[in-house]
């Protein structure tokens, strides 16, 4: 099964720009669809040298193609994402923060990371909890216009309301420049 971070743009045909259709893939590993590599080639038949049109490698004589079984499978398994989005998700509508990794249409994000300044849905926050550097990543519940929300100084949520200044400070603030005003939390 595709991994939830592979894009659908890995598995398209750099001559159609399709999801690959019955993948073939050429002796210089790169792959396409074995129509679209076929009628590439036919129009060069008369010249008896073949290339590959993302390396330029050429190859005499033409070569014969076999399918890509593995390949074959995983354009099914993004269509049939497309179509049955994971049900733990949902789209973000008015009101909530999208992701800001999803292409096209945007999952609501679950999560912020205040090292990224960036918002995550489900798919795209577990490398966070996956990949060593990124663990260490502070997260927070997802909020919309991240950099407006951290203290330019001490990059922390501003999450206190300071009375005195009428202005939001984090919890840092609160120890130096805001540290006998009056505040809520």
């Amino acid at each position: 099964m595709a991994s939830n971070l592979w894009s659908e743009d890995q598995f398209s045909c750099s001559l159609c720009l399709e999801l690959l259709k019955d993948p073939v893939t050429i002796p210089c590993g790169h792959s396409y669809c074995v129509g679209c590599i076929k009628n590439c080639w036919d129009q060069t038949d008369h010249t008896g040298v073949y290339s590959c049109s993302q390396c330029r490698e050429t190859f005499t004589p033409r070569p014969v193609l076999g399918r890509n079984i593995m390949l074959a499978e995983i354009p099914g398994e993004f269509k049939k994402r497309r179509l049955n989005p994971p049900p733990a998700q949902s789209y973000a509508g008015p009101g909530d923060v999208p992701c800001d990794f999803c292409t096209g249409r945007k999952f609501k994000a679950v999560k912020s990371c205040l090292t990224c300044l960036a918002s995550y849905c489900e798919t795209h926050v577990r490398p966070h909890s996956e990949v060593t550097p990124l663990k260490r990543h502070k997260l927070i519940n997802a909020i919309g216009d991240l950099e407006q929300k951290l203290c330019a100084e001490h990059q922390k949520v501003l999450d206190i309301f300071c009375r005195t200044d009428q202005t939001c400070v984090c919890v840092l603030c609160t120890d130096k420049d805001h540290k006998n005003h009056d505040s809520l939390s």
